[in-house]
């Protein structure tokens, strides 16, 4: 195996449970060269792996906004012409989704996804020239490790490796260490953890000699975190910053504890000590997925307690200063 394609575009955390496939690659073809379609606000995740030679952002999300203008077809076209540029020994579309696979099918090698009855969306599979029957019943990142080994032939039984590293904030950047990362922001209102748990989850962490710091984004998300951060001593909010500097902050945590989010995800792939916190979903087949040192708590309509959080979480952070 010379050169292989990855398709998996989105979201946060399906790029993030892709990053184990990189990895098994080259640890199977050491010298085989990898390249990776994904969204482009993605980019950086991929990046961060050395595993990775080329990454190849594509826009489905910005183009369909679109599409009356000149300037997005033209971006599509270069897309394209970039996409086939190269022959692959394969192309392995671990997505499922009618947008990766019609992206897979314009690329040139062998085209491999999962079969119809359980891609995500069934008429995916028309698109590949072979398709494999991987239990839906797995957890996300062993359906794509899974499939990565049926495609290519080899023993879906190698150690777990995320593969990715951090490069440290500087210094004068950098948060009052110990610090803990709190992740209180999500996509959906459902899945958010009340304001008062996360208060009495900080004025714990305090306790402990822990200083709590909460990124933000959005001007919304912002404005919570910064209620959350008053009622907790010491925490701060930290400005707006890339995938890449947000995997910085994290590398240098103590811990990290968020809710379903894809940074809560980097944190496991990071082999941070992490707490997963589930409201409105169950987290066994999207969970954070890296050994002991990331547990998920809660569920749908299960939301855990600022107390459960703390039991937890005390022996990971017992462990990682031995």
């Amino acid at each position: 195996m010379r050169s292989i394609l990855l398709v998996k575009t989105s979201s946060l955390g399906d790029v993030i449970h892709n990053l184990p496939v990189v990895s098994d690659l080259r640890k199977v073809w050491p010298e085989v060269a990898i390249d990776w379609v994904v969204e482009e606000n993605f980019a950086e995740i991929p990046r961060l792996h050395p595993g990775v030679r080329n990454v190849l952002p594509i826009a489905i999300r910005r183009w369909r906004k679109h599409l009356g203008q000149g300037a997005t077809w033209r971006e599509m076209r270069q897309f394209i012409r970039n996409l086939r540029a190269p022959y692959y020994d394969l192309v392995l579309d671990t997505q499922g989704l009618i947008k990766s696979s019609i992206v897979t099918r314009l690329s040139r090698g062998l085209r491999c996804g999962y079969s119809r009855e359980v891609a995500r969306e069934p008429h995916a599979s028309m698109f590949y020239d072979c398709g494999y029957s991987i239990p839906t019943t797995a957890h996300a990142v062993e359906r794509n490790r899974w499939l990565a080994a049926a495609a290519c032939g080899y023993r879906p039984d190698l150690p777990l490796h995320y593969g990715i590293h951090a490069t440290p904030a500087d210094a004068d950047k950098s948060p009052q260490a110990p610090y803990c990362v709190l992740l209180t922001a999500t996509s959906r209102a459902d899945k958010l953890w009340s304001n008062d748990h996360w208060q009495s989850l900080g004025r714990q962490l305090a306790q402990k000699g822990l200083h709590s710091v909460l990124p933000a984004g959005s001007a919304e998300e912002r404005a919570r975190a910064e209620l959350i951060a008053r009622g907790i001593p010491g925490a701060v909010v930290s400005p707006p910053s890339s995938l890449t500097e947000l995997a910085g902050l994290i590398a240098q945590a103590e811990c990290v504890i968020g809710v379903d989010t894809g940074l809560t995800h980097l944190a496991a792939a990071l082999d941070k000590p992490v707490i997963a916190l589930y409201v409105a979903t169950e987290p066994s087949l999207t969970g954070v997925f890296a050994g002991p040192r990331a547990i998920n708590l809660g569920g749908k309509g299960r939301p855990p307690s600022p107390d459960g959080v703390m039991h937890s979480l005390s022996p990971l952070l017992e462990k990682a200063h031995r």
